[in-house]
């Protein structure tokens, strides 16, 4: 077994990463570290979660002198892998006080001015923020060392293929080049012969592609249940974050704005945001007031949060490279990760060619039924229960207890109290999604395609309210362009309510109507009342005569 010692790295480096709790070197930064330390130039084939940047930035970290001055050079794709790589640079090269700079569009460009002014020995950019600084004479390339251009197939995916080159022409012709890409298309070849001294390939075989941190199963479903399947399993699995992946930023949108609707925390992130709104989108994930994350590929490349559980790929990705770098977004640091596909009947080939490229089975599941779900919150509150009686200020629930037991029996108390908890209902509910079924034959398929209107129409129905709740009614609707998502918003951040605990929401032209936890009405009201919609004053009152009765 190898070891970080074993690789040359100085005691100095080696205690830092013992106090981060890096006790081996992964596969690529065994092969990759030893040759950078010697000054040759390397391509390296490697996937998201693989180690990649540890594998380059510790040798720079070695090779860097303390003189101020740009000495090393990353090139991303975008500013949210830029940011990654600056962080675990800087976090690495502690015991040298080292001065990481990020650079990329979308942040003043007055405060990097500063930031190079003042000196800094590595710059971590993307391809068009770098080459602008280049071309200010704020960036100079007199005494770099070493350039490392990270997820090349996606810059030059992203059309970043002429900024590269005119970067890269910049560069002093006797500097140190790495490069890591998860794919070697052609242009990326290209890209390496021009730019690159008798380069040696390192790469990761194709069964260490994914990790064996990460459970990755799929669910066979039709198309038209999949958002409802997406909820059953949010519900099932209880995420502690996850990430939904759809192929389109129209489909994110969609998706997005239906969990916002169903009471769920979820936010969309795609490239078509500004990048004040992704910034916010990403700190509000990063600091928990998110659940759920629906992105598209590019949105999410180099997202590295160690606290993502779950995975769902609600489109099956069009190729095996594009599922690697999705599911590695879970089972980050060496926590157990959660990697879920929906597949329809007619996609089980596209789920073949995945298994036979990265060599991993996929584990097929049934559905979560309801009762699944509520088995489940079950677990969930017994485990909540037990961290509560080992926290202090139950005094005054014992007195109320005490109260309660002169005229109740103990028993029927608590499991009333658990029913309330829950906000269950002992009424039967029906499961609208359809259990796995044998493929169907191309006729039901056109049937089934030739109806979907009249599916959507009954997707938008109001979902049936539960027990303990009760009917809000708001002055505003479609006609004053109020979506669920702002009726969700405003209720979670005036009121303070989490997304779940908010029920159906029906949006109509002048009035929309949504249903709080009968506890929350007086706060909810009180806090709807403070605020604006769209730039509108809310009204809003209970709807008294519709109140559910537990």
């Amino acid at each position: 077994m190898t070891t970080f010692a074993a690789l040359g790295l100085s005691d100095a480096l080696l205690h830092t990463l013992r106090e981060l709790g890096y006790d081996e070197p992964t596969p690529i930064q065994a092969q990759a570290i030893p040759l950078l330390l010697a000054g040759r130039d390397v391509i390296a084939q490697a996937q998201t979660g693989t180690g990649k940047t540890a594998a380059f930035a510790l040798p720079m970290i070695e090779q860097v002198t303390d003189e101020p001055v740009v000495q090393a050079l990353v090139l991303a794709p975008t500013r949210e892998l830029a940011v990654q790589v600056a962080e675990a640079v800087h976090r690495y090269g502690r015991h040298r006080a080292l001065r990481v700079l990020p650079i990329y569009g979308g942040q003043p460009i007055e405060r990097q001015l500063r930031g190079l002014a003042q000196g800094v020995q590595v710059v971590v950019g993307t391809p068009g923020r770098v080459l602008d600084h280049l071309r200010r004479g704020t960036l100079r390339f007199d005494h770099l060392r070493l350039v490392v251009l990270d997820e090349a197939d996606e810059m030059l995916d992203m059309g970043f293929a002429e900024e590269l080159e005119a970067i890269l022409q910049l560069t002093p012709a006797e500097r140190q080049t790495a490069l890591f890409s998860a794919t070697l298309p052609p242009a990326v070849q290209s890209l390496t012969l021009r730019y690159t001294r008798q380069p040696v390939r390192v790469s990761i075989a194709a069964e260490q592609l994914t990790t064996p941190h990460i459970r990755q199963i799929y669910y066979e479903i039709l198309a038209r249940d999949k958002l409802d399947a997406l909820c059953r399993v949010l519900d099932a699995e209880m995420p502690q974050l996850a990430i939904v992946f759809c192929r389109t930023r129209q489909e994110v949108d969609e998706i997005g704005e239906r969990l916002q609707g169903r009471g769920y925390a979820a936010e969309s992130l795609h490239g078509d945001l500004s990048q004040a709104v992704r910034d916010r989108v990403m700190r509000r994930f990063r600091e928990g007031q998110l659940d759920v994350l629906v992105a598209t590929d590019v949105a999410a490349r180099g997202l590295d949060i160690a606290e993502v559980s779950h995975v769902i790929n609600y489109d099956v990705p069009t190729d095996p490279e594009s599922y690697v770098h999705r599911i590695g977004r879970t089972g980050r640091a060496g926590r157990a990760g959660v990697a879920i596909t929906f597949i329809t009947p007619r996609e089980r080939r596209m789920l073949q060619t995945i298994e036979r490229v990265t060599r991993t089975r996929i584990e097929r599941c049934q559905m979560p039924t309801l009762a699944d779900v509520a088995a489940r919150r079950r677990l969930a509150l017994r485990d909540q229960l037990r961290e509560a009686m080992q926290a202090p200020g139950l005094t005054s629930y014992m007195d109320l207890l005490d109260e309660l037991t002169v005229e109740h029996d103990l028993r029927t108390l608590a499991a009333a109290a658990l029913k309330l908890l829950l906000n269950e209902t002992e009424t039967e509910q029906v499961d609208t999604i359809t259990r796995l079924e044998p493929p169907r034959s191309e006729q039901v398929e056109r049937g089934e395609r030739s109806s979907r209107a009249r599916r959507a129409a009954v997707d938008e129905r109001p979902t049936r309210r539960e027990s303990g709740m009760a009917r809000i009614r708001l002055n505003l609707g479609r006609n004053d362009q109020i979506r669920p998502a702002d009726i969700v918003g405003a209720i979670a951040n005036e009121a303070g309510l989490s997304g779940r605990s908010i029920g159906a929401i029906e949006v109509q032209a002048r009035m929309s109507l949504v249903d709080v936890p009968r506890r929350s009405v007086r706060q909810v009201l009180q806090a709807l009342n403070r605020t604006t919609l769209r730039g509108q004053r809310v009204r809003a009152v209970l709807v008294s005569e519709e109140v559910v009765v537990a």
